[in-house]
């Protein structure tokens, strides 16, 4: 990975030159008994969580922030763990705050004394009517989902989970038009507050799907100050890992162990054009875009375009394998990204992670490699479509 360009500008207002303040958070809830609330929040190097015992509905909480951060506050540990139970979502920030309201609706509490809250309470509004006509379908997902994971858990063939896999395909489907319209509102936020946590938080997942012009420009609207919070850090890393696989760099020389046992190195292939498809066995628009791959490599294969699949599947080998022999995609070389999950998951570096050379966060996603090893083309997460990728196939090939 390459470092940060932007050395000055971290010795300035790095997280540790930073000062840290003092906040305090007092909550007064009707109805609410349970003999612990709990407050998480992230700071610059960690998650902490706090608790604080209950009487009459009372609680308290007091720290110190750098910045403004999206806290949790809940009332049991194990169910937020996966999502569930009491639990409400807020901006905190330095500073004196208050929260309010009524156990029946925990999810309604109401913080008063942020700034950042109540940009935040701005963009619910904004997405309150998408959302409404959203959650019917998402929680039908979710029970469903639950039903399929118990299936794979019973060691159910895939014939008797394909009708269930079928309903969640539909349903997916179904919610995609409101996560477009979600898209657009986040956007419309981020435009209208360029200096706001808020709007940094939004971007830090956000910007991983843009073509990198677009993400800088937004990076560079950031005031020094934000670009060094703990969002605009992750902003800018998500900006240079995508730089590293955008048109005009150099491409990550690698070399893996294919899914025959055979080494393949990336620079073997040197005086080819090369097409990285980055997908996944469990993938399904990678899955549903194989044959048109398989028809763009057999137009092409003898012009001199070589395919080599990146697999997602690095702790399922037999999906991996079963999906390549069931496409039919066998005829082009593939090889696994190298996740290695106990190093992610410990923050740790992973070298091997042939993804994080090429900004990859969404599948599928395509790279186009020309014969000096150069970059020329993105398809999918922060690049074009793929109708773009057949467009610049044949305007290569075609003059061949």
């Amino acid at each position: 990975m390459k470092l940060y360009s932007l050395i000055a500008a971290s010795l300035l207002f790095s997280p540790a030159a930073m000062p840290q303040q003092p906040f305090t958070i007092k909550g007064n809830v009707k109805g609410l008994s349970t003999p612990f609330v709990y407050l998480s929040y992230g700071t610059d190097n960690s998650y902490k969580t706090d608790s604080s015992a209950v009487k009459g509905g009372a609680f308290s909480f007091a720290g110190e922030l750098t910045q403004p951060v999206m806290a949790r506050i809940y009332t049991d540990k194990q169910s937020a763990m996966y999502g569930e139970g009491d639990m409400a979502t807020f901006f905190i920030e330095p500073g004196d705050m208050t929260i309010s309201g009524d156990k029946a609706h925990f999810d309604q509490l109401q913080l008063k004394g942020s700034a950042s809250q109540k940009e935040q309470q701005e963009l619910d509004a904004a997405r309150k009517p998408v959302m409404a006509k959203l959650k019917p379908i998402s929680n039908a997902y979710n029970k469903l989902n639950k039903e399929y994971m118990a299936l794979h858990k019973a060691r159910k063939s895939e014939a008797e989970m394909a009708p269930v896999k079928a309903k969640l395909d539909k349903l997916k489907e179904q919610m995609e038009p409101y996560y477009e319209q979600l898209e657009k509102i986040d956007m419309a936020f981020i435009d209208k507050h360029p200096n706001s946590y808020v709007a940094a938080n939004l971007l830090r997942w956000r910007v991983s799907n843009m073509p990198l012009a677009e993400g800088e420009k937004y990076y560079s609207r950031m005031s020094p100050a934000l670009q060094q919070s703990s969002d605009g850090r992750a902003i800018r890393k998500e900006l240079d890992g995508l730089k590293m696989g955008s048109p005009g760099s150099m491409a990550h020389e690698f070399t893996k162990q294919d899914i025959n046992g055979q080494t393949l190195s990336l620079a073997s292939l040197r005086g080819k054009y090369v097409l990285l498809d980055f997908w996944a066995s469990w993938c399904g628009p990678c899955r549903k875009g194989n044959p048109h791959l398989k028809t763009l490599y057999s137009k092409y294969k003898d012009k001199g375009l070589e395919i080599v699949g990146v697999s997602d599947d690095d702790r399922d080998l037999a999906a991996w394998k079963k999906a390549v022999e069931q496409d039919g995609i066998g005829i082009w070389r593939h090889v696994l990204r190298g996740l290695d999950m106990e190093k992610r998951m410990a923050n740790q570096p992973n070298p091997d992670d042939i993804s994080d050379y090429y900004g990859i966060h969404s599948l599928p996603t395509k790279i186009l490699i020309d014969p000096q090893g150069k970059i020329i083309g993105r398809y999918g997460g922060g690049g074009e479509d793929d109708e773009a990728m057949d467009k610049k196939l044949a305007s290569i090939f075609g003059a061949i």
